[in-house]
């Protein structure tokens, strides 16, 4: 292991029982991977060297009992430190430290802290105290413990507070997509409505339309079929006295050979030809018929006088 690295060097000619010295080395890495490999070393000494940062597979180091990161330039520890629950003596001693990660409070076997010459946030710093001698050392160890326990609470009950407010607001977000869904299908069954009682008047405005067409329709056929001067006196056909006329006339004509016939059957020479004397017969019979009936009608007419 170099110098710089840590690689190529032996840790264990470095291991004695369980202790593992590598301070003073000029470390800027700590070599995890080696550690790892040893886990009878429960104790490892990392001072004096130029450590800026943990690498976060540290934390893996569960085995350890007693870790001394004094005099580097560590600014920070990994968020997951309190992983290494086992670990009862740590010495941060001069470094560039500035607060504690949270996950601190879960190393409750921590009996020895040494925070001294660290730019400490005041309030841990105060809470921290001195550490000039054993004693001192076991309070800051408890103190920093409670301390830290004391945040992670109330971080727990922060995330808590942000969990339950962000499940409510979940909530009332679901409450108003419900309430909106709600209003939308409302709003759809009220526009649907609409629509149908629109298309439901335009359906009997033209059932309406239509049967007033065809009741206009009705009466204009009517119309049509009666004569179109009903109003005016009907007047007689044409025709009619055109053959009355020629009727009358062929009558006059009948009647003009008949006494044509009489005259010269009665004043002529042809008075005793067979034609003549039937002529003269028929006369004589109807004239004779025609006097009873006049007797017969002044009969009658002098017994309804009576």
């Amino acid at each position: 292991m170099s110098r710089g690295s840590g690689k190529g060097l032996s840790l264990k000619d470095k291991l004695d029982g369980n202790e593992l010295d590598l301070s003073l080395c000029d470390l800027n890495e700590v070599p995890v991977r080696e550690l790892a490999a040893l886990p009878k070393a429960t104790v490892l000494d990392l001072s004096c060297n130029n450590l800026i940062s943990l690498p976060s597979d540290f934390c893996s180091l569960m085995h350890l009992v007693k870790l001394d990161l004094s005099k580097n330039r560590l600014q920070q520890l990994p968020l997951d430190f309190g992983r290494l629950v086992n670990l009862q003596h740590l010495d941060l001693l001069n470094n560039r430290l500035v607060t504690l990660p949270v996950s601190f409070a879960q190393l409750k076997n921590l009996k020895w802290l040494d925070l001294k010459d660290n730019p400490l946030d005041p309030v841990l710093a105060k809470v921290a105290g001195d550490c000039l001698d054993e004693n001192q050392c076991k309070q800051a160890a408890v103190k920093v413990l409670q301390h830290m326990k004391a945040i992670q609470s109330e971080q727990d009950r922060q995330r808590q507070r942000k969990l339950q407010a962000e499940r409510e607001m979940e909530k009332r977000r679901e409450a108003e997509q419900r309430a909106k869904e709600a209003q939308e299908r409302e709003l759809r069954k009220r526009e649907k409505a609409e629509e149908k009682e629109r298309r439901r008047r335009e359906y009997d405005a033209q059932k309406a339309a239509k049967q007033e067409m065809e009741k206009k329709t009705k009466k204009e056929t009517v119309h049509t079929r009666k004569p179109a001067s009903s109003s005016r006196p009907p007047q007689p056909p044409r025709h009619k006295p055109s053959w009355s006329r020629s009727v009358l006339r062929v009558l006059l004509f009948v009647l003009f050979c008949i006494l044509c016939a009489l005259a010269a059957c009665k004043l002529t020479e042809l008075q005793h030809q067979p034609l003549c004397v039937s002529v003269n017969t028929l006369y004589g019979d109807v004239v004779a018929a025609l006097q009873n009936h006049k007797t017969l009608q002044n009969m009658l007419q002098h017994n309804s006088q009576q």
